[in-house]
């Protein structure tokens, strides 16, 4: 028996059955460089997935390394009953970068709890439990979060703290009015939004919260302008945007720091996770102040914002900026998007190729037709494994690759990835 088979046995004994794993023989990932990873067997891999978008510089950035060294020979953790100087530098540095006017800043341990806390500040401050959500979203784990995710296969409850009425998404792909032109479509779902809040709500909605580029939801991306169309109703009606940036944010889409910004509109509260701590557990949530304030409760984060987390990622969001890694993730995922539909113009079963920077999408139908094509998509992971590169799957039906390499990738590893990606889809249609 190998070590992964070992580890899958331990795994499958004392872990969640509903703790999924990729691949039909799994792998544990031990070691990491740049943007390689090298497995317990030994096998070595370009990381096109990055730890579900979290190894946003890449593996073993010195900067980095030498930064949560430096604190952990000092001190781990003290709570935010005490001053932490390095959680102060990183939330005035967001809030300075969030476009937030009179932004504060609440640190937390994952996407999952920034969600969390960005939802009670909206109904407190609104004084309604009822949210507007998007279909086809996802926004975390926890009982609140998975009350407003729009899918399915991700609702372990149908329990809720909310009264959630799901609107349109910029999923045009699969939406009813995929047929009319990018302005058309965003009026239409405009229209549906303004019928929605007279039909479906009590007319006191507290919130929409919302993802600029849906995420598990296969990296489905609507019209430029989509949600600065959907902000001004919701303005007219005195109802919160929360932009939901954990997998959108510090950059990764390329051409703008948050993906909120391609639509013209500043959110009210914004969540942001994943690739700040670069692998460190470290997530938060910004709002101008009124709205975060409005809280007349005691509260306190005993991990949130610790000495250990803050300091990793002030040193890794310094270095994103100081590299100007948005600009790399502009121009290598333009690479990577040209030679994605090169492969998609000579393999008959891709339907779709999205996404922005390097967060593209690729969703496959059967026969090349809407009907969703998760058998392939699968085995096109799979045959990527084999040829030494690991990609990420979602999408409702589980019909998407995922690719969100880190945003230090070089044009030659986009190359390569490309070769072994072209050949993994070939396997899998032939």
């Amino acid at each position: 028996m190998g070590t992964h088979n070992e580890l899958l046995a331990r795994h499958r004994q004392v872990l969640p059955s509903w703790m999924a794993l990729y691949y039909d023989e799994p792998i544990s990932l031990v070691d990491g460089l740049g943007r390689r990873v090298t497995d317990a067997e030994g096998v070595e891999y370009l990381d096109f997935f990055g730890g579900i978008l979290t190894t946003m510089t890449g593996y073993n950035v010195p900067e980095v390394v030498a930064a949560i060294k430096a604190q952990a020979e000092k001190m781990l953790h003290s709570s935010t009953l005490y001053l932490i100087e390095s959680q102060i530098e990183l939330a005035e540095k967001i809030a300075n970068l969030s476009g937030i006017p009179d932004a504060k800043v609440f640190f937390t341990n994952s996407g999952t709890e920034a969600n969390d806390a960005a939802l009670m500040l909206a109904t407190q401050y609104r004084r309604s439990n009822q949210v507007l959500a998007m279909r086809n979203s996802y926004h975390g784990k926890s009982h609140s979060t998975v009350a407003i995710t729009g899918q399915s296969a991700w609702s372990a409850t149908a329990l809720s703290p909310f009264q959630v009425t799901y609107i349109q998404s910029g999923y045009k792909l699969r939406s009813p009015f995929r047929d009319l032109a990018d302005d058309k479509f965003i009026a239409a779902c405009v229209d549906d939004l303004r019928d929605l809040l007279n039909i479906a709500t009590a007319g006191d909605v507290a919130c929409l919260i919302a993802e600029p580029i849906q995420g598990v939801g296969g990296f489905a991306t609507p019209p430029d302008g989509f949600f600065g169309a959907f902000k001004s109703v919701l303005d007219e009606h005195g109802i919160l945007f929360i932009s939901d940036e954990v997998q959108t944010g510090w950059g990764r889409t390329g051409e703008h720091f948050w993906g909120y910004e391609a639509h013209g509109m500043v959110p009210d509260i914004l969540t942001f996770a994943k690739g700040l701590g670069n692998g460190l557990a470290i997530a938060g949530v910004v709002a101008r102040a009124e709205v975060m304030d409005c809280l007349e409760a005691n509260s306190i984060s005993t991990f949130g914002g610790n000495p250990l987390s803050t300091a990793g990622a002030l040193a890794n969001l310094n270095y994103l900026i100081d590299h100007d890694l948005q600009t790399n993730a502009y121009k290598i995922g333009q690479q990577l998007k040209d030679g994605i539909h090169h492969i998609a113009d000579a393999v008959p079963g891709i339907i779709e190729v999205r996404g922005k920077g390097l967060m593209l999408g690729v969703e496959f139908g059967v026969g090349g037709e809407l009907e969703p094509d998760p058998a392939t998509t699968k085995t096109v992971m799979e045959e990527a494994k084999r040829q030494g590169l690991l990609i990420g799957k979602g999408g409702l039906h589980g019909n998407v690759l995922r690719i969100a390499p880190a945003l230090t990738l070089t044009s030659e590893e986009a190359q390569e990835g490309l070769e072994k990606l072209e050949a993994a889809i070939v396997t899998a249609v032939t």
